[in-house]
């Protein structure tokens, strides 16, 4: 058991506006109820003055922890060093933009505590965004649903809680970080569960998500997650299948030509058609049982890694 209640990791980009009157806030919450807490703060390559405010604060806040990437890596990159550092027994993530509120921290660390669930999404029923984020939002929902089994109605809501475990047994990268609850189920945290949460409209700067790239970026991830959260460990299973099949297909239709040929003393030439499709089919199944077996030899000598430039930290240190 961990000597800390509530981690708060916050990933930022250019949201000086919003900072002081979210870690405010913050404090209020975690003091209102006694909470002993940390506040981490990831900023994501800001070209603003995002940074500079966080170290002001962190001067009011001894609670406050920063960090500050060398350049921007994304959201993924910014929780999963947020996730390393986090020292309190229930983590909760929320966005920078105070569009999250954090009167919600009592009820969320509850639900992983008093209810013993693994993790919590926040589902914002009542959205104040344009329709060009909340069509693909909604479609991407459905279709994460239908994949994964999950029945969250909001999978990417930045507002979540985690039991600690958790988000030390998950490894967020790329733009994996929509997916985090599928990613939490496939590492075996199956008590999932949701809560519908306020959601203020933006006050301060603009989103950094929309357009029809988002939606796109968004299907080839939940394909890429999928296969490899299944495959990762076994890619041979995958391939090999696959490959075996279309070998089978390939060598049954060759071995029909032969037997034709042999017993029926048949000419083959105007069976042509039916060799391509038995030489490709059996070329196929070969070349894909390949790259299974050379998958399960990299995947015995490597593993995925995250690795970005810090330029600059404050408060304890966070990463080793």
């Amino acid at each position: 058991m961990n000597v800390m209640d509530i981690s708060v990791v916050i990933p930022l980009y250019n949201e000086e506006g919003s900072l002081p009157q979210l870690m405010e806030e913050i404090h209020e919450n975690t003091q209102k109820h006694d909470f002993s807490y940390e506040v981490i703060m990831i900023d994501d390559g800001s070209t603003d003055t995002s940074w500079e405010v966080v170290k002001n604060l962190q001067l009011k806040y001894p609670a406050l922890k920063g960090l500050r990437f060398q350049r921007n890596y994304g959201k993924s990159a910014a929780l999963h060093v947020g996730f390393q550092a986090a020292q309190g027994d229930v983590v909760i993530t929320m966005d920078a933009d105070l569009q999250d509120n954090p009167t919600e921290i009592k009820e969320l660390y509850d639900m992983i505590m008093v209810q013993g669930l693994d993790l919590v999404s926040g589902w914002k029923k009542e959205r104040h965004d344009p329709f060009s984020k909340t069509f693909p939002s909604k479609f991407f929902n459905a279709l994460t649903r239908k994949v994964s089994g999950i029945k969250l109605n909001d999978f990417n809501c930045g507002l979540k809680a985690y039991k600690n475990e958790v988000v030390k047994n998950i490894e967020v990268y790329g733009e994996m970080h929509r997916y985090i609850p599928v990613m939490a189920q496939y590492a075996g945290f199956k008590k999932i569960g949701e809560k519908v949460v306020a959601h203020r409209e933006r006050i301060h700067g603009k989103s950094k998500f929309s357009g029809l790239s988002r939606g796109v970026k968004g299907v080839l991830d939940l394909i890429s997650l999928v296969l490899t959260q299944k495959y990762l460990k076994r890619p041979l299973h995958f391939f090999g299948f696959w490959g075996m099949i279309f070998m089978l297909i390939g060598g049954v239709a060759l071995l029909y030509l032969l037997f034709v040929k042999i017993v029926w003393g048949e000419g083959i030439s105007h069976r042509l058609p039916a060799m391509i499709f038995g030489s490709t089919s059996l070329l196929t199944g070969m070349v894909l049982f390949s790259i299974g077996l050379l998958g399960e030899l990299i995947g015995r000598n490597s593993s995925i890694r995250n690795e970005y430039k810090i330029k600059e930290e404050i408060g304890e240190e966070l990463v080793s």
